[in-house]
């Protein structure tokens, strides 16, 4: 039994299992395994620190797999932003067929993407956002659930609500997103009306995955509730790991009239790349989503893979098929 969707068909992939872009992560080595394994890896643009390191990126990658794979670019509003445009450019100039988008105002990088003969992929975590990016002419939704790790919005809507009432309006491909990590999800997004799953915090404990041995045993050693929720006050609702960092920035967001300026030290992006390549738990943030709860080994991704597809395929054949009298 092979699992066939529009995604699949559309994306020229085997199964419907995407390694979203995730910072310091989504790297050349994580992306190839994905996509040989037959899900879509996805490189992250802005973990790269230029243009050209992109590019160099995207060959790498080639040189790794000869399979689809893409290229993620999260739009966030900041001081000082980096170069979108460059790095527009870069993923044009370098041939890449897949983009996943996400984050604020996307519409000028969509149109070129498109312009250029580019799927796009737009990560979102409301049904509204979703048809606006259905309007804006993407090629699929990804719908990002309050399990997520990262940015879940500020709506607080878990997949299985999310899920079939973005299905029951969004008309193009759609994949779920959020809590996603064996089979059973797999199932039940098929059955929630999603057309495949997307997976961050789950890839990160694979053999593959650039990141330390320690980060992924944490993540192994976790349940479902290891996880912080901060920046609340600050609406710009952010889903972490459970550490000591994450749980000083909650303690001192409770304070009425903090302000980000309280707790920027702690957050820093490049301390929790610190702790993602050093090992350090306590070093920065470790983004992570409530799927901890649902993984308890390493594998490949080809291990891991290959185990979600043959679990759904069996609940589908086996077990929901039987309860049919």
């Amino acid at each position: 039994m092979t699992l066939r969707t529009r995604f699949t068909e559309m994306f020229g992939i085997e199964h419907p299992i995407v390694q979203g872009g995730m910072m310091w992560v989504g790297r050349a080595e994580l992306a190839a395994a994905v996509s040989n394994a037959g899900g879509l890896g996805i490189l992250t643009a802005l973990t790269q620190p230029t243009p050209d390191a992109l590019r160099a990126e995207i060959e790498r990658c080639r040189s790794m797999t000869s399979k689809p794979f893409g290229v993620n670019l999260t739009i966030l509003p900041s001081v000082n932003p980096p170069p979108y445009a460059e790095y527009r450019k870069a993923i044009i100039d370098s041939d890449i067929k897949i983009v996943e988008t996400a984050g604020h105002k996307p519409q000028e990088h969509v149109d070129d993407f498109k312009a250029h003969g580019i799927k796009v992929v737009h990560k979102c975590t409301a049904v509204r956002h979703a048809l606006s990016a259905e309007r804006m002419g993407v090629d699929a939704i990804s719908i990002d659930g309050f399990e997520c790790a990262g940015h879940p919005g500020e709506d607080d809507i878990p997949g299985l609500v999310l899920i079939p009432a973005a299905a029951d309006q969004v008309k193009i491909p759609m994949i779920a997103s959020g809590g996603f990590g064996d089979g059973r999800g797999l199932a039940a997004a098929l059955a929630l009306g999603a057309e495949g799953i997307n997976m961050g915090t789950r890839f990160c404990a694979t053999v593959e995955a650039p990141i330390h041995d320690n980060i992924k045993q944490l993540l192994v050693a976790n349940d479902e509730r290891g996880t912080n929720l901060i920046f609340r006050s600050l609406k710009n609702t952010g889903r972490v790991g459970k550490n000591s960092v994450s749980d000083k920035v909650v303690e001192i967001l409770k304070n009425p009239g903090a302000k980000f300026e309280d707790i920027a030290h702690l957050v820093k992006g490049a301390q929790g790349r610190v702790a993602l390549e050093t090992g350090d738990v306590d070093a920065g943030l470790i983004w992570a989503g409530q799927v901890q709860g649902l993984i308890h080994d390493v594998p490949t991704c080809a291990e891991l893979i290959q185990r979600i597809v043959r679990d759904a395929e069996a609940i589908i054949r086996q077990r929901l098929a039987g309860l049919i009298q």
